[in-house]
């Protein structure tokens, strides 16, 4: 079977993983499947993209149903947070301990029938910032090695606001949500594609409190004669009142609030193009048809010698900005709602199987009930 089918993924942590299980078990019970060709995943989409690709969501499933939040992300212990990060990235580890060696992965995944192409950020310290990729790498299961696709997988999905980048190849790499979140421009790009599914996250994100602020600056009370003691109190009392206002506590909470707003905004813009191209394209084509109908029906004896040098014309030209087709997509989108599993806290709570389990069936709701809607329509 001709494989013109293009599988999108965002990036979404523990939730999307769960989630994206849920949604490829439904599209593996499709004859959609058959005829994928390419999954282009960012984050947790690579990850579950990789899976997908090999024929292993069920090893994927089990781990997911195992995994805990230390697994992923561990607590630095606080003296090392200016060196190492507030977190131990442990999702390398664990997943050799319970997927296998990464680079026997990607080399299982070079020759699987679908090509996996996932996204991370290009944080190299020579890095350019210019051109159609402008500090976004880019690896294709086809023609990236091994050693380097494995890599590529697992920066991908190490979050910058909890733990440094890594080593790919000849570049140092972080999360890919910073520059493409939701890779659906790539899939328009690729030759051969008549279809798109795609899966986008919803994140909800937990609120930080800053009773932490409070209980500091209490115990320093203790201490009220020493001057930089004093001098730290009350700036610790202004950053009360900032959060109490709603604003940044502290200069790491701005941070993630940047972050939040520079991952949503290119998730954002990544569906807004795509609709723009299919919209313009379809206008274009009607635009077409009708400037050819009015040439034929008022240019009269010349109306149809002319109207075929017009359509010619038409179908010379090149937007190189629009593509050259319209895709159609079954694009779904949802949130983990009030199963949000989080990692990354100081102190997180257990992820339980019901949980877990609850998501993905969310995922596979999700497209079973788009599914169902389509051929009811």
């Amino acid at each position: 079977m001709e494989r013109d089918v293009a599988v999108v993924l965002s990036g979404g942590a523990v939730n999307g993983v769960l989630m994206q299980v849920g949604f490829f078990k439904r599209l593996q019970e499709t004859d959609l499947w058959p005829r994928v060709g390419w999954i282009y995943g960012t984050s947790a989409g690579a990850l579950s993209a990789t899976m997908a690709a090999l024929g292993r969501l069920d090893d994927l499933e089990r781990f997911m149903l195992e995994l805990q939040p230390e697994e992923t992300f561990r607590p630095n212990s606080l003296w090392r947070l200016p060196l190492l990060g507030s977190h131990d990235y442990r999702l390398p580890e664990t997943v050799a301990a319970r997927l296998g060696d990464i680079d026997a992965i990607a080399r299982e995944l070079a020759s699987a029938p679908i090509e996996v192409v996932v996204t991370a950020t290009d944080v190299t310290d020579a890095a350019e910032g210019s051109g159609p990729l402008a500090y976004e790498l880019l690896y294709s299961s086809r023609t990236t090695p091994p050693e380097t696709m494995g890599q590529a997988v697992l920066a991908s999905a190490a979050v910058s606001a909890l733990v440094l980048p890594r080593q790919v190849g000849d570049r140092i790499a972080t999360d890919g949500s910073w520059v493409r979140n939701f890779p659906l421009g790539h899939a328009y790009e690729q030759p051969g594609v008549k279809l798109i599914v795609s899966f986008r996250y919803l994140p909800s994100y937990p609120s930080f409190s800053s009773t932490w602020l409070t209980t500091f600056r209490r115990r320093l009370g203790r201490l009220p004669k020493i001057s930089p003691v004093r001098a730290l109190s009350a700036e610790l009392r202004r950053a009360e009142e900032r959060s109490e206002r709603g604003e940044p506590a502290h200069w790491g909470n701005m941070l993630v609030r940047l972050m939040r707003v520079a991952v949503q905004q290119n998730t954002v813009l990544e569906e807004r193009t795509a609709r723009g191209k299919d919209d313009a394209l379809v206008e274009l084509e009607a635009l077409r048809a009708d400037i050819l109908t009015i040439i034929e029906d008022e240019g009269g004896r010349r109306g149809k010698r002319i109207a075929r040098a017009v359509d010619q014309r038409f179908g010379e030209a090149d937007f190189p900005f629009l593509g050259d087709r319209p895709i159609p997509r079954i694009a779904l989108s949802g949130s983990a709602g009030d199963l949000t599993l989080e990692a990354g806290l100081r102190h997180p709570t257990p992820w339980s199987e019901s949980s877990k389990l609850a998501l993905i069936a969310r995922g596979y709701a999700l497209l079973d009930d788009e599914l169902r809607a389509r051929a009811s329509a």
